[in-house]
């Protein structure tokens, strides 16, 4: 197996030289330290010389510095001064304009050493440009030519770039060691941009900045859970739910048949309690700010991104080279041609058949993901009944030891989301392949269209998968129940009642399922990135570790490590997209997804950091001006996230139907009697035999001759009164009242955003001040340079 890689420029004395010319002609040799250890791998070294940079950084039209800058630095935004570390730590490099390099005029740019005047991610870049149009074979019809098709066909094994010494003082030690601080990681994308490129680099820099932004997020989602945590004593409605005199003399309706009995209201005193902590006033703000947080993150990001594009010479940058570059797969599987006028190139005609088979094959996964969370809620609607029987002579019945046990609800509750998050977890790994195969079945013609196809695929796909049970729980569960005497069933089975909302509310349940799949989430995919890398990387040097270093050579070592592969950074960007949609689309729900989201994203910088280093081959450099297409889609999870929570607040939330009693209903303008008010009267006579508890599934204390009526949530007539179970007008003041809550705060929200979109210019004024005055320089100096040339 032949390897082919990239050396730095440190590596000079210890390498074969192999110098390109300008028409390709590479003839390599090998000596006794390219053979590796096992006889069987031949590693060729290339390095280019200094010729071969300078010219095609001039055909690249690589910006290198000509003059220092004489503008004073940009200031930064005074939002995220306490997130810059100062410079007397940061160390930072002098500040340049630049200008397209020239080969015919080197004096007119700032060569202090030819060696280092060059980044290694343009030498890498220069030397993988070079080898991927490299021809190797010519026939009648083309030129076969690049290293992909090499790497395809099996004549080399893999082509990569070397690292830099681990822990030396370069580009890679300042971001990647633990030693440095948290914040030092976010600061040094402009030596992850010299290392790595800036498609990575661009990468790491939109993950500190929304780690910077979600610092903001966490501080007032904690204060929002601590308002709720505080002003227990001003509960009204728990105290009712849980007092012997209110909630110990309300008899409740069955939750399901047969196998659930009458229960007094406070026996859910405890998750009236908990559900406090997240309903509340506090949740009705934080969803507001949620959303101004939402436009302020992605307003600022473009501002950041417009100086990095300033900052790493991208303000020209177009992505021409991507476009024409075609993928080896697309050369090589495509079989109908067509030849272009224009270009005179041939290009593939894509078939309809290809086409609706992969949207054909998307339909099919994501209706498998519907159908999965049709089973899971079934098998909430079935085991709610058994631990309903099960638990019926626990002790918690007993109202003195409230909260001590886990109650029906909660058992249903966890359990279905912990099968849930399992079913997701499996179902990703399963679509994931399955991404790939109808992808690579559409033969994109570049490696740009191939990620954004996929990208478009992945995220619809996990979109469905991730958030489909949270949207149940959030506007299904509880709200097409029906009323005692005629319950809705879940497909007409009359095994599947439909769930019911316990006095506490809905609120508390969308917590847990969203706690359970977004801390599962998180953990999984961090022990996935670090552990899994980890394991293979050891066994798979398990044999050569034990070796002298002479024997097990550097560039052994970095064989062995895993590829990066072009995908490797979707993936990155992929979980951090769900994890921005957990945080934005239900946050009304749980304030402190925020700062889970935050401590997470502390450790993913650092895992990031140490698997980039030293769990994968250094990958090629490459250029990216913005995150891609990943910015049109945070754009829609921002205005999607608006909506759903101004449903959450309007619909699974109870606060307008306690503002509305308050304001409404209230003689006081107090919060005492909404307990009463808000459950309805049902005759126990009036149960179907289908419906009625079997015998012995009531608890001891109810007697049936005694006690007539039953109460559930809703807002009906009782039996005998003329519009008998049908809803009462304070009903449709709450709907009321919930739409309007919707339109106000969707319109109030959108409002806010289109104001500071406009307030907010995406370029800041400093850095079109600087870019002009780039050009004016420019222009300037190569004229006074060729005036004293030709001179």
């Amino acid at each position: 197996m032949m390897c082919l890689f990239v050396c730095p420029s440190s590596c000079l004395s210890i390498h074969l030289h192999i110098y390109l010319s300008l028409h390709h002609s590479i003839s390599p040799s090998l000596s006794s330290n390219q053979v590796s250890d096992d006889r069987k791998t031949y590693f060729v070294k290339i390095h280019a010389p200094w010729e071969v940079l300078a010219t095609y950084a001039d055909v690249l039209k690589i910006k290198v510095p000509f003059k220092e800058n004489d503008i004073p630095d940009i200031p930064m935004d005074w939002l995220f001064t306490p997130f810059r570390l100062p410079d007397h730590i940061m160390n930072p490099e002098p500040d340049y304009f630049t200008s397209p390099f020239n080969k015919g005029k080197i004096d007119f740019f700032l060569i202090d050493d030819k060696e280092t005047f060059f980044p290694p991610s343009v030498r890498n870049r220069i030397v993988y440009y070079i080898l991927a149009r490299c021809p190797y074979h010519k026939t009648d019809r083309e030129d076969k030519k690049g290293i992909k098709r090499l790497l395809n066909n099996g004549t080399y094994g893999s082509a990569f770039p070397l690292h830099d010494v681990r822990g030396s003082n370069s580009d890679q030690g300042c971001w990647a060691q633990f030693r440095f601080k948290f914040l030092c990681l976010i600061g040094c994308v402009s030596h992850n941009r010299k290392y790595y490129g800036e498609k990575i680099g661009i990468y790491f820099a939109w993950l500190g900045f929304y780690t910077e932004m979600l610092f903001f997020a966490a501080v007032v989602g904690l204060i929002c859970f601590l308002y709720g945590l505080f002003t227990f004593d001003d509960n009204v409605w728990s105290k009712e739910i849980c007092s012997e005199e209110i909630g110990g003399n309300i008899i409740m309706c069955p939750l399901c048949d047969k196998k659930c009995g009458y229960w007094k209201l406070n026996s859910t005193c405890n998750s009236s309690w908990q559900s406090h902590m997240f309903d509340n006033v506090g949740t009705v703000f934080f969803a507001i700010f949620m959303g101004i947080w939402v436009t302020l993150f992605l307003e600022f990001w473009k501002r950041r991104q417009a100086r990095l594009e300033y900052e790493w010479d991208l303000v020209d940058f177009e992505e021409e080279q991507q476009q024409l570059q075609l993928r080896p797969e697309y050369e090589t599987k495509c079989t109908s041609r067509r030849l272009n006028r224009v270009t005179q190139v041939f290009f593939c005609l894509l078939h309809c058949a290809r086409t609706f088979l992969s949207g054909a094959t998307v339909i099919f996964w994501i209706s498998l993901i519907i159908a999965c969370i049709i089973g899971v809620i079934a098998y909430r609607l079935a085991v709610y009944a058994a631990f309903a029987s099960i638990m019926k002579d626990s002790p918690t019945n007993n109202i003195h030891m409230v909260g001590s046990l886990i109650t029906p609800q909660l058992a249903t509750s966890v359990t279905a989301s912990c099968i849930n998050f399992v079913i997701i977890m499996i179902l990703n790994l399963m679509y994931e392949r399955v991404a790939i195969w109808i992808t690579d079945m559409e033969i994109p013609k570049t490696h740009l269209e191939y990620e954004n196809k996929l990208t478009v695929k992945m995220f619809l796909f996990q979109f469905v998968n991730y958030y489909s049970s949270c949207f149940y729980v959030a506007f299904f569960k509880g709200k097409f129940v029906g009323h005692p005497g005629d319950y809705i069933y879940m497909f007409g089975w009359s095994k599947l009642r439909n769930e019911e909302c316990d006095p506490g509310g809905c609120l508390i349940e969308l917590t847990t399922q969203l706690v359970i799949v977004m801390s599962g989430k998180q953990v999984w995919g961090n022990v996935q990135e670090a552990l899994v890398p980890w394991v293979m990387n050891r066994w798979g040097s398990r044999k050569a570790r034990s070796h002298p270093e002479s024997r097990y050579s550097r560039w052994e070592q970095d064989h062995d490590l895993q590829n990066f592969g072009h995908l490797g950074l979707f993936y990155e960007y992929l979980e951090m997209v769900i994890q921005f949609g957990f945080i934005t689309l239900f946050v009304a729900s749980f304030p402190l997804a925020p700062l889970l989201a935050l401590l997470n994203n502390i450790i993913e910088v650092r895992v990031d950091a140490w698997k980039f280093t030293t769990q994968f081959r250094r990958p090629v450099a490459s250029k990216a001006h913005s995150i891609g297409a990943w910015q049109e889609i945070l754009n829609g999870v921002a205005v999607l996230s608006v909506v759903t929570n101004a449903f959450i607040v309007a619909f699974t939330s109870d606060m307008i139907p306690r503002l509305v009693y308050m304001y409404a209903y209230s003689n006081d303008l107090s919060m005492k009697g909404y307990i009463n008010n808000s459950l309805s009267v049902f005759n126990i006579s009036g149960f179907s035999e289908d419906n009625r508890p079997d015998d012995g599934e009531s608890p001891g204390w109810f007697n049936s001759s005694v006690i007539t009526t039953c109460r559930y949530r809703d807002y009906r007539y009782p039996s005998g009164h003329e519009k008998e179970y049908s809803h009462t007008m304070q009903f449709w003041h709450i709907l009321a009242a919930k739409l309007a809550f919707i339109i106000i705060m969707e319109h109030v929200a959108f409002m806010v955003k289109f104001f500071v979109a406009w307030m907010i210019p995406d370029v800041p004024s400093e850095v079109k001040a600087r870019i002009k005055r780039e050009r004016y320089l420019i222009q300037e100096y190569l004229h006074n340079y060729e005036v004293f040339f030709l001179a």
